[in-house]
């Protein structure tokens, strides 16, 4: 564990209209521009994109055409002092992946997907973002028998493989998500995608973002899923937020529905060292639908803010005291040495058991 700075970056729909699954929008668009000039105001210096985030109505351009305005991007960026994180090909919001992308039944719509993909690492080069995300969001079925998974995910893994191969440089990070918008979804976990990656063609450059959100709907502890990726090194990037349950997925300021959860979930990336390898803390959190617009980056900032205090509650946490009460199986103990340091409290029966022991 070392006292490295962490680096922060956001994604411009999280700065959004608050349209949620069951109401319209009820604040104004910001433009793209305007919203870049909130990024150091913010504190943040990384932006995460989607590829048409970075090349609106891409589909309407030349190949040419894109790279020539994802280059004036990376400009653009550099001007405001931030750099790409990450571009990730949009693939569930076309038409053609209606039915999946690279797990679709028509052979034309599998292909669009894979071109669509092969071009976001194009437009990743030129804004110089060395990771392509994939969010397989429609990769599944409503319906068990309308595909044959095995089937599909060996597509998936064809998909996976041409992309490797078409930038032999860019490393390609899997974001899993159990459901939404698909009922079931192929790859739910970090371990379906680091296998699918570790059975590629350079499994060195497949690795795994976890979102906190995406674990919870699991069911799963999100610390766990990161150290499991953090095991074999394999953790690139995460996407850190909150979710109050098995509901739609909320994108909630982190930390704040579990603040224990989000203690846990930075105490293992303090204690791989995360900041000090150069990993970015990205965040991936929605300004609640009641938010007016005079406040709608306070989330971002909130969000930032709580992790920074969870920082240096993992590095202020009486190490010596946690190891008395592991090494006498007082995990009652331990319990309570974790919840008085969370709120601030000094002298309980922890204290008290640690000093003795």
């Amino acid at each position: 564990m070392s006292n490295a700075s962490y680096r922060f970056s956001f994604g411009p729909w999280n700065i959004h209209e608050g349209a949620d699954p069951f109401g319209p929008p009820v604040r104004n668009t910001v433009a793209f521009t305007g919203k870049l000039k909130m990024y150091k105001e913010l504190g943040f210096d990384g932006v995460q994109l989607h590829d048409d985030d970075a090349v609106p109505d891409l589909g309407r351009l030349s190949n040419a055409e894109v790279l020539r305005k994802a280059a004036e991007l990376k400009t653009l960026l550099g001007d405001h002092g931030l750099v790409a994180e990450f571009v990730g090909p949009r693939l569930w919001e076309d038409p053609r992946t209606i039915d999946g992308a690279y797990t679709s039944n028509n052979a034309a719509e599998r292909q669009y997907a894979i071109d669509r993909a092969r071009l976001s690492m194009d437009i990743a080069a030129a804004v110089g973002a060395g990771y392509i995300v994939l969010w397989l969001a429609r990769e599944g079925t409503y319906i068990r028998e309308s595909k044959n998974a095995r089937v599909a995910h060996a597509q998936l893994l064809d998909a996976l493989n041409l992309m490797l191969g078409h930038h032999p440089d860019m490393k390609i990070l899997i974001e899993p998500k159990p459901n939404e918008p698909m009922d079931h979804a192929y790859i739910p976990t970090i371990g379906h995608a680091l296998h699918l990656g570790s059975r590629s063609i350079a499994p060195e450059r497949c690795g795994g973002l976890i979102e906190t959100a995406h674990a919870v709907l699991a069911g799963l502890d999100p610390s766990d899923e990161m150290a499991y990726a953090l095991a074999f090194d394999k953790l690139w990037s995460v996407h850190l937020n909150d979710q109050n349950g098995l509901k739609f997925d909320e994108d909630k300021s982190f930390g704040a529905a579990n603040l224990r959860a989000a203690f846990n979930q930075v105490r293992v990336l303090e204690e791989y060292d995360y900041a000090g390898k150069g990993y970015w803390v990205g965040l991936d959190v929605k300004a609640l639908r009641t938010t007016r617009p005079e406040h709608q980056t306070r989330h971002l900032a909130n969000s930032k803010r709580f992790f920074e205090i969870l920082v240096e509650k993992v590095r202020s946490f009486d190490k010596s005291a946690e190891a008395a009460l592991i090494a006498d199986r007082d995990y009652e103990g331990l319990e309570g040495l974790v919840l008085e340091h969370l709120m601030g409290a000094r002298g309980g029966p922890a204290a008290d058991h640690s000093r003795s022991s």
